[in-house]
């Protein structure tokens, strides 16, 4: 949310823009099921990011990329945290600190929660983490994974930023298909790029 106008030295102004931003954040939540990361770095990218000839040239991308990219895994299905947890074998509370923490989407009705069945990969990965040994007891918490997401979600925005400022001049049917041959690539680069950094820490340990 944008800062409120300060009247006093508890107290602030807020417009009828907050109101409104207020109840798109609950309908992407309660509807869509977006994690609050997701939806703070959808209006980071409103805020101000991109220019208004950089939204049109993105916009003009989106209708000629691959409907996979640009359409995301259905968020109607919803699981609670119980069947998660019988499902990936992480505890319901872990579950419940991950909605809190922005990591997943769900929403609370009747005061139940319920979570996108879009994102219980994100459980699957963690139990597994988890079955390895990088347990609580060790000091391994579900907010550990936001260092993965943060990281992700600004490479992003880098991304973007130099997509639109670089091939704004292109025509949009080319990026597109420019960035659907270029995202495997870009996931196989990133994950060799990290198993490399491992291997090269661990060589020069002393």
């Amino acid at each position: 949310m944008p800062a409120g106008r300060k009247t006093g030295r508890n107290m602030a102004w807020y417009t009828d823009e907050h109101i409104e931003r207020l109840r798109l954040i609950k309908k992407l939540q309660h509807e869509q099921f977006l994690p609050l990361k997701a939806i703070k770095a959808l209006f980071d990218g409103e805020d101000g990011v991109f220019s208004p000839r950089q939204h049109t040239f993105l916009a003009g991308v989106k209708e000629h990329v691959a409907e996979s990219l640009k359409t995301s895994d259905d968020r109607s299905p919803t699981l609670t945290p119980q069947e998660i947890q019988e499902k990936t074998g992480v505890p319901a509370e872990d579950v419940e600190q991950a909605f809190e923490l922005g990591l997943v989407g769900g929403a609370r009705s009747d005061g139940r929660l319920r979570i996108a069945a879009a994102d219980v990969w994100i459980f699957e990965v963690f139990g597994k983490v988890r079955a390895l040994g990088f347990t609580p007891k060790l000091g391994f918490r579900v907010e550990d994974m936001a260092l993965y997401q943060d990281a992700i979600t600004k490479l992003l925005h880098e991304e973007v930023r130099l997509v639109s400022s670089r091939l704004s001049e292109l025509p949009p049917e080319k990026v597109a298909m420019m960035i659907e041959e270029v995202v495997p690539i870009l996931d196989h680069y990133i994950m060799r790029l990290h198993s490399t950094k491992i291997r090269e820490f661990f060589a020069n340990v002393l």
